[in-house]
């Protein structure tokens, strides 16, 4: 192999020319990249290492250099020529970043570059908007975006080299503390990652101990592996303790670095157009001489660090295919959590009716405890039929048990039970099953509003548990009491409007019970729209906007069902006590049956020949004898109970089914004016554009996001494109 194939074999331009690649997209930004970075305090020479490394003279008047990071990139090619360009930096504008990618330069000539380099410099700071005259007040001091240089001859060998501003410790003319914390965060976020190479210049003529440089490497390099030390300005190291001292480090006795520490001569601002061999005679001198060949002089470094970039390339460069792979599965994850774009009044209108799609779909799967239909039912609060109807179950008990005022007496005989109904439901205990529905209801904790919930339901709900009284059990004082004080000329007859009164008494706990349980299925549904529309639309912004919107419907529609409820309870409670229901006559007969009965139970014989199978047997002649032991006011006193009772068991059994039938499923539930298609498709088509925009319309933020996000799935994609060509 010949040397020039050599050189081409460990360059490997075409890997290179990738990396090169993907740094022109700024992917460095998102993706650490294989990088060779110089860094080194101000004054340490690095300006006049660049010259030599690449052959571009860079200026030593500080107004011109070193304001923002500079790749130098050296490619092979028939003929000369030099190209500037500048890569805006990772947080420019969109106007940046087109004003400073119009930045382009090309020189033919070397000897033409080196006169223009100045003037190319300056247009490229007025471009960035650097100063470029540190004393003024015009303009940045430092910038991120990164001047890009491209040398390309028939003698040039690859090898890109990132400089960075040096960092510096005092303020000087034009500069100021958080300028001096710029330069330090912008070498910080280059040296970072651990594929960058760290070229540490240090001038050999100042005590490495002051050089902050090194301590910064140390921070991010713990173990030395990545840091490469280049020492500066032998030719001003005259004592010879301190050419020891540069020696040792060079020869790895003192401050040990993986990479360990060239010694290098630059031309100095003075010095004419020495070329890298005669600047490189002070090494055949003592004390230099002794040390190795391999580490001194520009040509061995330059080999050294052609090899670095290689080495570090083709090790990293199967992990940085990933990384830019992972990246841009985390990007459309990311961009996927925005939902659709929605940035004109079509998209908008789209995305909101697809929203409101989910949440029809999910309302109709929960009114059918079709918890399979959608994922997301795990969710408690959208179990919303179970909890309805463990509620009206709970309701129903509760109202048999104790919405009546009083007790109504209990007619029959325990000696025959097999013959004796139950007069009421009321009179049943709650079962086990019913005491198992009260413990999920406070597992639920329907009874405990939360503040936010009070706030939007104040208007309709009951702000507070109602107590209520156990049954009395003295109804016949009561009703003798009453119709003692409103008895008139009755004959055996009473008013029907007592009956009126009497039921209106006996059912006034009606309203407060059938409040609470509205209340309870109104907070239920309430809850259950709260959490079907969180399970639809991620975006809490944009749900708390929908929710702004709709509230006010919702509140109008809850009113309406428990206004539906209330004029049941009032149809009850103030018309005249009246049923067409024949269960009515069957239970009132049922009822002055067991009066006689009771009436005849004494009287009843039992001897044998009497008995006919398992009955008592009574003579007929006994039973005119025993109702006349009544007087008229008992007689209508029972009338009266008996009536009442009768009709109160059929009305109440007929206003829970009402109250759940037209009150909440078809008020709340499933009729068209439910709270639950509020938010529908329809609902959607029929917002103007600007309520579109108001409730769905992206905010500047989500809108840069989005942005970024696709821009950054664009360049990664690209770069993914270029990694694997």
């Amino acid at each position: 192999m010949t040397a020039s194939q050599d050189i081409t074999t460990l360059s490997n331009p075409p890997l290179l020319e990738k990396i090169d690649k993907l740094r022109d997209l700024n992917i460095g930004q998102h993706v650490p990249l294989p990088q060779l970075v110089v860094v080194g305090d101000q004054s340490s020479g690095k300006s006049s290492l660049l010259e030599s490394l690449s052959g571009i003279p860079f200026p030593q008047d500080q107004s011109l250099c070193t304001r923002y990071a500079t790749q130098i990139t050296s490619r092979r090619d028939i003929s000369n020529s030099v190209e500037v360009r500048i890569i805006p930096g990772p947080h420019a504008s969109e106007d940046h970043r087109k004003h400073v990618e119009g930045f382009h330069r090309q020189v033919h000539s070397s000897l033409e570059f080196r006169e223009q380099f100045p003037d190319i410099l300056k247009k490229a700071n007025e471009r960035m908007g650097v100063r470029s005259d540190i004393s003024t007040g015009i303009g940045t001091v430092f910038s991120e975006d990164v001047l890009k240089i491209e040398v390309y001859g028939p003698n040039e060998d690859y090898l890109t080299i990132i400089d960075v501003p040096g960092i510096f410790r005092t303020t000087m003319q034009g500069t100021t503390k958080d300028d001096m914390a710029m330069v330090r965060d912008l070498v910080k976020r280059y040296i970072k990652d651990g594929r960058t190479i760290i070229l540490a210049v240090l001038p050999s003529n100042v005590d490495i101990a002051t050089q902050e440089i090194l301590e910064l490497a140390e921070e991010y390099d713990k173990k030395g592996e990545r840091t490469l030390g280049v020492l500066t300005k032998p030719d001003l190291v005259l004592e010879p303790s301190a050419q020891a001292a540069v020696c040792n480090l060079v020869q790895g006795k003192k401050r040990p670095l993986n990479l360990g520490y060239f010694l290098v001569r630059n031309r100095g601002p003075n010095s004419g157009l020495e070329g890298p061999s005669e600047l490189d005679k002070i090494f055949r001198k003592h004390p230099w001489a002794d040390l190795p060949r391999d580490r001194v002089g520009i040509l061995a470094l330059k080999d050294t660090l052609r090899s670095l970039l290689v080495e570090i390339t083709k090790r990293e460069f199967p992990t940085l295919i990933q990384d830019v792979s992972r990246q841009i599965r985390e990007c459309k994850r990311e961009l996927n959590s925005l939902g659709p774009p929605r940035q004109d009044e079509r998209e908008q209108r789209s995305f909101l009716c697809s929203i409101a799609g989910a949440f029809q779909d999910r309302a109709r799967a929960a009114l059918m405890a079709d918890y399979n239909a959608n994922t997301g039912f795990d969710e408690d609060e959208l179990r919303l039929i179970t909890h309805v109807v463990n509620i009206t179950d709970i309701f129903g008990a509760d109202f048999h048990e104790s919405a009546h005022s009083r007790q109504f007496e209990k007619l029959g005989s325990a000696e025959e039970p097999e013959e004796v109904e139950k007069s009421d439901d009321c009179d049943d205990k709650a079962g086990p099953m019913v005491n198992e529905l009260r413990e999920l209801l406070e597992k639920a904790r329907v009874d405990d509003i939360a503040p936010e919930e009070f706030a939007e339901l104040a208007d309709v709900i009951t702000p507070e548990k109602i107590s209520m009284p156990v049954p009395c059990d003295n109804f016949s004082e009561w009703i003798n009491e009453v119709y003692l004080k409103s008895r008139g000329l009755d004959l055996g007859t009473f008013n029907a409007n007592f009956l009126t009164t009497a039921f209106a008494e006996q059912s006034r706990k009606w309203g407060d019970m059938t409040k609470i349980y509205m209340s309870r299925i109104i907070i239920t549904l309430h809850r259950f729209i709260v959490a079907g529309l969180r399970s639809v639309c991620s975006e809490e912004q944009v749900r708390n906007k929908l929710w702004i919107a709709m509230i006010e419907s919702l509140g109008e529609r809850y009113k309406k069902a428990m206004d539906q409820a209330r004029l049941l309870v009032e149809v009850e409670q103030c018309k005249q006590p009246y049923t067409l229901n024949k269960q009515f006559a069957q239970a009132l007969s049922k009822a002055r049956g067991y009066r006689v009965t009771e009436l005849l139970r004494p009287k009843a014989r039992k001897d044998s020949k009497q008995f006919v199978g398992t009955q008592p047997m009574i003579n007929l002649n006994d039973i005119p004898k025993a109702v006349e032991v009544k007087s008229n006011v008992e007689q209508l006193q029972e009338e009266i109970h008996d009536i009442l009772h009768a009709y109160y068991s059929l009305a109440a059994d007929r206003f829970i089914d009402n109250v759940f039938q037209l009150a909440v499923d078809y008020c709340l539930l499933r009729g068209p004016s439910s709270p639950l298609k509020v938010f529908t498709q329809d609902w959607v088509i029929n917002l103007e554009a600007e309520q579109l925009e108001q409730i769905v319309g992206e905010t500047r933020s989500v809108k840069k996001r989005r942005q970024g996000y696709t821009k950054k799935i664009v360049d990664l994609t690209n770069a993914l494109k270029i990694l694997r060509t």
